[in-house]
Parts: structure tokens; sequence; C-alpha cells
């Protein structure tokens, strides 16, 4: 069974696609850290991000794993690193470019045979797996995204004013919502979530709940 799991950016899929997989029992599929891998990698490669060709080839070069929780390339550790702010910002740069697109889809897919799945992104339900038994909607107003956003990078002992991560906010869901390729957008037979006024918790026990469901109708 593969459940999908999108929405914008601080909306909450994230943390709340790994529980869910957690209490599931199935296997978590983190697409948003594939893009971080390779905005990465082209950072670290000194890669112009204009340069579409170059940026395919990182993608194609950079070999990606998930083991135990932590995320790999090439066989080195990058599970903090990714999370880096300044990867952060270029990483919907990089996830415009539609060869990346291209080559990660097909190893989200691949990735997926054979196994029970919870994935989250922005296209998982639309393109990646429009199949998919189960899908979710995630979204939340962006004040709440951008608080929740200050809380987490103030953790890591980075503070930023909030009208900065607010404009931040606006210009990713603008980027998102607008590329040509795999534009954010809800499936339509996606289940609409507003976490705005809902704890973690909540939002968790509410997929749970229909994943049983959904899984309880395709086995009788």
């Amino acid at each position: 069974m593969i459940v999908t799991i999108d929405g914008p950016a601080g909306s909450g899929k994230s943390t709340v696609a790994r529980e869910l997989a957690e209490r599931l029992q199935f296997h978590f599929l983190d697409t948003g850290a594939m893009y971080r891998v390779v905005a990465w990698a082209c950072l670290q490669a000194g890669t112009d991000l204009n340069d579409a060709q170059h940026v395919a080839e990182v993608a194609l070069n950079v070999e990606i794993k998930f083991s135990s929780n932590k995320v790999l390339a090439n066989g080195q550790d990058v599970t903090e690193s990714i999370r880096q702010e300044d990867v952060s910002r270029v990483s919907s740069v990089v996830a415009m470019n539609p060869e990346v697109r291209r080559q990660l889809e097909q190893q989200q897919r691949d990735l997926a045979i054979g196994f029970d799945i919870v994935t989250e992104g922005r296209d998982q339900g639309t393109v990646v797996f429009p199949d998919a038994e189960c899908k979710f909607f995630l979204t939340a107003d962006p004040k709440v995204r951008a608080i929740r956003r200050q809380t987490e990078l103030q953790e890591k002992g980075t503070h930023i004013a909030i009208e900065e991560i607010i404009e931040q906010i606006h210009d990713r869901d603008e980027r998102d919502r607008k590329r040509e390729i795999s534009p954010l957008r809800q499936a339509a037979d996606a289940i609409q979530v507003d976490t705005s006024g809902m704890s973690r918790k909540e939002v968790l026990l509410a997929l749970e709940s229909t994943v049983r469901e959904r899984r309880n109708e395709n086995h009788r």
C-alpha cells in the first residue's frame, strides 16, 4: 500500500509522515531529503545552479540511500548537513530542474516496489504515485507555518525574524505552484487536512485512522 502526503513547506507533513510510517510499520520515503541531497552536492561542488545540465549531472552522479533514519550521499552521512539553511534555500531551485525531477521521481518509484510506503513531498499523489491507495494534502495558515519554521531554526541556534520567514515561505510557495514540472497542487482524490489548529498528535491520529480504514476496505 502506498500513502502519499503532499503539501507546502511548514504544513507539518515531514514529521507526521515519518511517525505515521512508524505506527503503521510501513517504510518512510523522504523525497524532500533526496532533493536536498542534490542541492547539498551542488553546493559542495560549487555548481552553478542556473546551469541546468550541470545540476542534472550532479543528480545523476550522487547515490542516495536511506539507512536507519540516516540519509547517505555516496556513502557519506549527510542527515544533518542537508538540513542546513543554505541547502534549504537552494533545494527548491534544484527541484525545478526537469531532468533532476525525472531522475528522482523514477528513483522514488523504484524504492517503493514491493513495500508498504508512506511518502511525502509536493507531487507524490499527482505525479509520482497517481494510483496510490491513500492520499493526503496537508496545509496550514502561512503565519502558523512560519512560526513552526522559526521554532525549528531556534532549536538549531538560528534566529530569523518571523517577517523574513513569512516572505521566504511565500516565495517558496510561488515557485512550487508556478513551476512547469510537477507543480504543487492537490490531487483530485486527496483528502485535505488543515493543520493550523491541530497538534501533531491530532494530525497523526486522523491520518492513521483513515489509512487503516482504507486498508481494511482493500482487504475485504
